[in-house]
């Protein structure tokens, strides 16, 4: 960096603090700025674009184009060379402009007589906020040193756009962070709620991006990255021996922190003028933006080690760090990029709802989600940038939106929405205790699933006739290390204390796949779906189901004992699973504990192989469970984790119900008991075509049992019987338009 462009950007930066802290409207402040950068940059023109909506850029502010142009002209994201800056977050420096592939002329900005082009994004951590631009009649392309230069004050633009410095008329000139924001994810778990954001990251402010005494600046900065390079050795330390994933993680950490590019670059960046937080962000900015655009996975994680890297830097810089003063809302929305199993369970159901920029339908916090029953969107894109603690939001987890800041009409239609939600409650309520028999004469049993302590008290409430599915991985999953035998006995002791006599199905660890343990070493499978997981694993490794198994009988401790292995997929596999309870049976009985009083074990069907078995394994299984959401997935070969796919095949697609009205026969001729359990289970018209096919046991999340057993109370089931059969018969791809029509017509 030459001494002379070091000494202008340190007096340009200079101006724009003066810039920031004079007492003029946002616009006058933005026609400044150009006007100060173009005199520092030694060019004709200046202008700053800023995005008016999501996908359209707004002329704001310049500098030697036409002023009638401002607030006039207006381009699409990746439309003309501003258009690709800003939607492909790189600068472009074009010697020739009208040359450059994808130019676009604007006549009414006077644009023709210039040649040259520079144009650098205003960004910041991965938030894009609109494109800054110079321009000269010279055809020249700009030297490396006014680019970074440039960047250098994009970086401080966008700081001042967050800090409220360009408020003014308009959608671009809008005050940030104030604004309703409709965003679109995908269902975690169903569920409406509204209440007010709490960030579990919250974000670091830098009210000081522009610095006045560069040697201060570098001396904070290498006092902060000490002290972080010695934090990430004593964590290295204490995780000597431990979890190689965890390792890995750390040794990045380490590997950026001792870094010498990293270092340098916030370095230079400090000595044109940003303060030591600002040089870190703007790194981070630059990170964030490379993340965006990299499909290799490796390089994914470790972009996202050092934008974990940079936030702990910040926070070492501020002195902000996760305790920030702010008080927790009375009903506080979840608002996070990630969350892990451990750290949502310890907010428990204090939580109204979970909203998350990253996540995943099948991940730790989307089961824990589950458990605790709180409505979860997944895949909220910006919500981590666009919310603040205390924000007003709203939730509907079954369409996978997020109102942030709801203006008044959504307000008024989300809460008619929660108040009908509530007067359908109460009916439900006024039926809990009544069976769920059909108008034709049929009872359907209804189960909740569980996988924690706390599901239990919904028991009693929902009116459910069991636990058709307690999922022990949770407590396995929330740990750092494997439980311990007595903990496990204990856990499911109480699990069956509050069941209080009523069926409870215990399912064995059902991990790999998306369920990894955090003590477990992952396998780098290209497909985990359909890798080494659940049952697989416990034959493989034994010694874990036999612990299992130990604890689930000691539990028991006289009491009748309900078992059922995940993901079998052939007859071998379930007779050695059986076989591990006989031993486990016959070790406890030697060792003189009490047995239980009557022992069932079960398998899962979640696999269309296992439909196909002989019939002496109908026949020697205890009962069957068909786990409708893997079965689902591999029937359609439609990953549920993929939103290409996961919602273009129906549930109710005449395939997939002949194939379970298929394995219903089969039980029916060996006289095994079935189930299904899964999201489908809790969703009345999928539920209610189940029964009519042959189901009469179903499984589902506590608050669906309500909603089904009303529909079910209200249904014919040999009328339906009859209509699928005659949409099967018609060549219907499914069956839900006539069920549809039919529930209409029903009233």
């Amino acid at each position: 960096m030459s001494e002379q462009t070091d000494s202008e950007s340190r007096k340009l930066l200079g101006r724009l603090r003066d810039a920031m802290a004079s007492d003029i409207a946002g616009q006058a402040r933005l026609d400044e700025i150009t006007k100060l950068i173009a005199d520092s940059m030694g060019t004709e023109v200046c202008s700053i674009y800023l995005f008016r909506d999501e996908e359209t850029l707004e002329l704001c502010a310049t500098q030697g184009l036409n002023k009638q142009a401002v607030h006039q002209t207006r381009m699409r994201l990746g439309e003309g060379l501003v258009g690709r800056v800003a939607q492909k977050g790189r600068v472009i420096n074009a010697a020739d402009a009208p040359q450059a592939r994808g130019f676009r002329f604007m006549p009414e900005t006077g644009e023709e007589i210039y040649s040259s082009f520079l144009g650098i994004p205003v960004q910041r951590l991965g938030e894009k906020l609109g494109v800054l631009v110079v321009q000269s009649k010279s055809k020249r392309e700009y030297s490396a040193d006014e680019v970074y230069a440039l960047e250098v004050v994009a970086m401080v633009l966008a700081e001042m756009a967050e800090l409220g410095a360009f408020v003014g008329e308009g959608a671009a000139l809008s005050a940030r962070h104030q604004q309703s924001v409709l965003i679109r994810g995908t269902t975690g778990q169903e569920g409406s709620a509204q209440g007010h954001v709490w960030l579990h990251e919250p974000r670091v402010v830098v009210s000081n991006p522009i610095a006045d005494d560069p040697e201060r600046e570098l001396a904070r900065l290498h006092e902060a990255v000490e002290d972080l390079r010695v934090g990430v050795d004593k964590m290295l330390r204490a995780s000597e021996g431990g979890d190689g994933e965890q390792l890995k993680v750390l040794e990045a950490y380490r590997m950026f922190a001792n870094s010498k590019g990293w270092m340098r670059r916030m370095e230079e960046d400090i000595s044109l003028g940003l303060s030591a937080e600002a040089a870190v962000e703007k790194e981070q900015s630059v990170a964030r933006a490379r993340l965006e655009q990299v499909q290799d996975a490796y390089l994914r994680e470790r972009l996202s080690d050092l934008d974990d890297l940079s936030n702990r830097l910040l926070r070492l810089l501020t002195g902000q760090g996760a305790e920030t003063g702010a008080e927790m809302p009375a009903d506080p929305i979840l608002v996070a990029r990630n969350i892990g199993p451990a750290e949502l369970l310890e907010y428990g159901r204090s939580l109204k709802a979970v909203v998350l920029e990253n996540g995943s339908v099948g991940s730790h916090a989307a089961i824990v989600a589950r458990a605790l029953a709180i409505p979860l969107v997944v895949h909220a894109e910006r919500i981590t940038t666009e919310a603040l603690t205390g924000d007003h939001i709203m939730v509907d987890g079954d369409q996978g939106i997020v109102h942030l800041r709801p203006d008044d009409t959504v307000v008024s239609a989300f809460r008619e929405k929660i108040a009908m939600q509530a007067q359908a409650q109460e009916r439900y309520a006024s039926i809990r205790d009544k069976p769920a028999v059909t108008r034709c004469g049929q009872t359907i049993s209804l189960h909740m699933n569980a996988g924690l302590m706390a599901d239990l008290p919904s028991l009693a409430g929902s009116g459910a006739e069991g636990v058709g599915l307690f999922r022990t991985e949770l407590q396995f999953l929330v740990r750092n290390q494997m439980p311990r035998r007595g903990e496990l006995s204990g856990i499911y002791a109480r699990v069956l204390d509050a069941a209080q006599g009523k069926r409870v199905v215990f399912r064995t660890l059902d991990i790999g796949s998306d369920k990894v343990l955090p003590y477990m070493k992952p396998n780098d499978e290209p497909n985990p779906a359909l890798g080494w997981r659940a049952i697989r694993v416990g034959l493989d490794k034994p010694g874990v189901m036999r612990m299992q198994l130990q604890a689930l009988i000691r539990a028991a401790n006289g009491r009748p004992l309900t078992v059922m292995f995940p993901f079998v997929a052939q007859f071998d596999e379930y007779r050695r699973a059986r076989a591990e309870v006989d031993k486990a049976i016959a070790r406890e009985d030697k060792l003189g504990h009490v047995l239980p009083s009557s022992l069932e074990i079960g398998a899962m069907l979640e696999t269309p192989s296992l439909a196909f078995a002989p019939p002496k394994f109908f026949q020697e299984v205890d009962f069957l469970s068909i786990g409708g959401n893997d079965l689902k997935q591999f029937f359609f070969a439609a990953d549920r984790e993929n939103e290409r796919v996961r919602r273009r095949y129906d549930t109710l697609n005449v395939s997939f119900l002949t194939f379970i009205e298929r394995i219903v026969e089969r039980c029916v001729a060996t006289d095994t008991p079935l189930s299904f359990c899964g999201e489908d289970a809790g969703r009345p018209v999928e539920a209610m075509c189940f029964a009519a096919i042959g189901i009469r046991t179903l499984s589902m999340r506590p608050a669906s049992i309500g909603p089904v057993k009303s529909l079910l109370r209200r249904a014919n089931l040999d009328d339906l019987r009859k209509i699928i059969s005659d949409a099967r018969h018609r060549g219907d791809q499914s069956v839900r338009p006539v069920v549809m029509e039919w529930l209409r017509a029903q009233g």
